[in-house]
């Protein structure tokens, strides 16, 4: 019975996501279709963020994070190593861990990368732990966070766009980059709400398909486009 552990990694939960969404997933959902219901579900986890509603915020948040997964799944992109590669334990740009972009006003990304694979986390809780350690949530509000991960989504939406209008490998390079990105303000919203995202993950996800309990997942397409959260 495909689930999901607390102890979980960020592999493990993409070949769930592949086993109970990916059969469906191909054959409903484009990368376009399913980009969207990245940015539905996050829009309404944005929404709670407003009202001050975490439990909102949380499932949305969990659903548009999971729907990201699936469209990598469908892209054939490895989440966990781009991840790393993007943040080895350390920020994207200043290369520093805590970041130190604000106060040395960096704008551009260092490009020699120097990874210590033997502080590479294992599980998910401990990349949500390592990106609490380089961008801490103390430095920001969730609204914050919540607004920069939209704005991460936009450049992820820019990046597929690019490529899909050159179909040029150089420009899908760039779409693993975004969405590791995209991986790394998912983390920063949940650490500004004290969220434990795999604990939730394992909750949502502990029998297969959240809703049908089925794997493949037997939900219908118009019953997903009209769902509720």
């Amino acid at each position: 019975m495909p689930s999901v552990k607390r102890d979980s990694t960020i592999k493990e939960y993409q070949n769930f996501t592949k086993e109970v969404y990916g059969l469906p997933n191909d054959r409903q959902f484009s990368a376009w279709e399913m980009l969207s219901n990245v940015q539905r579900f996050l829009t309404r986890g944005l929404k709670g963020i407003r009202k001050k509603d975490n439990d909102k915020s949380k499932i949305n948040f969990l659903i548009s994070f999971s729907w990201l997964v699936s469209l990598m799944n469908q892209l054939r992109i490895d989440l966990e190593d781009e991840i790393w590669k993007r943040f080895p334990y350390l920020c994207s740009h200043c290369r520093n861990c805590p970041c130190v972009c604000k106060e040395k006003h960096i704008t551009e990304r260092h490009q020699n990368i120097l990874r210590n694979e033997a502080k590479r986390p294992k599980t998910l809780t401990e990349f949500q732990n390592m990106f609490e350690k380089i961008y801490p949530s103390k430095k920001r509000t969730t609204e914050h966070a919540g607004i920069h991960l939209a704005e991460e989504l936009g450049e992820l939406s820019e990046a597929m766009l690019v490529y899909h209008g050159s179909h040029q490998n150089e420009d899908f390079e760039k779409i693993p980059l975004e969405a590791a990105d995209v991986f790394s303000l998912y983390m920063d919203v949940f650490n500004s709400l004290k969220i434990n995202m795999a604990n939730e993950l394992s909750g949502l996800f502990y029998d297969n398909c959240h809703v049908c309990h089925k794997a493949p997942c037997q939900c219908a397409f118009t019953f997903i486009t009209k769902f509720e959260s």
